[in-house]
């Protein structure tokens, strides 16, 4: 009998009104920084939109673009900076979603292909109080460091997307006899973990009031 309640919630688009990763890139380097360093990407992006590079590459390149040689700590001061400020990006209704998970018992996932440090930064706007927090999990890209503490540009995981999303759900959970899933998501890279879950819910949080 299923008696364990998990609830997944994609971050971006999902949890919030926009992409982050663009949004922290232009928070962390400044508007005139951020449009020449995605100008210096754009082969790779068009690449991708044609097909001809996976995702998680491009991804990967834009990362480095931005952030390679970064002291990790001066990159976490930046996350938390940025979930300080942009608070306002989370939708109201995906708050209250959360905020009912938590109050029924549930634990909650927020599985993300965005870098964990700043969807991290982000789990203080959801519940109560501090035990509520606690049943907060994230699931996301991690980064990597080298051995000075700086980062190398590369991922220390695969990209949480698509499949990967279902593997992290199952690698932090357990049997998946011993809990109901539910799995809120916006995009195809979502499309995997809504077909694993017991009740899956596309573009939600999106009525007007």
């Amino acid at each position: 009998m299923r008696c364990r309640k998990v609830y997944s919630f994609d971050f971006d688009g999902t949890l919030t009104y926009s992409d982050t990763l663009i949004g922290f890139i232009a928070y962390a380097k400044g508007t005139v920084r951020f449009a020449a360093g995605f100008l210096l990407c754009s082969p790779f992006l068009v690449a991708m939109k044609l097909g001809f590079i996976p995702n998680y590459k491009v991804k990967q390149r834009v990362f480095a673009r931005f952030f390679k040689g970064m002291r990790l700590a001066d990159f976490d001061a930046l996350c938390r900076s940025f979930a300080e400020h942009r608070g306002r990006i989370l939708r109201p209704q995906a708050i209250q979603a959360v905020n009912r998970a938590l109050a029924d018992g549930a634990e909650v996932l927020i599985v993300s292909a965005s870098i964990d440090n700043w969807v991290k930064c982000f789990v203080p706007y959801f519940g109560t109080n501090d035990e509520d927090r606690q049943r907060i999990s994230v699931l996301g890209t991690q980064v990597e460091t080298d051995r000075n503490g700086l980062l190398t540009g590369r991922f220390a995981t695969k990209n949480c997307y698509g499949a990967e999303k279902v593997r992290r759900i199952e690698a932090h959970c357990g049997d998946r006899t011993t809990y109901e899933l539910t799995a809120y998501g916006d995009s195809c890279g979502d499309k995997e973990m809504l077909a694993y879950a017991d009740k899956g819910y596309f573009k939600p949080f999106r009525q007007r009031a």
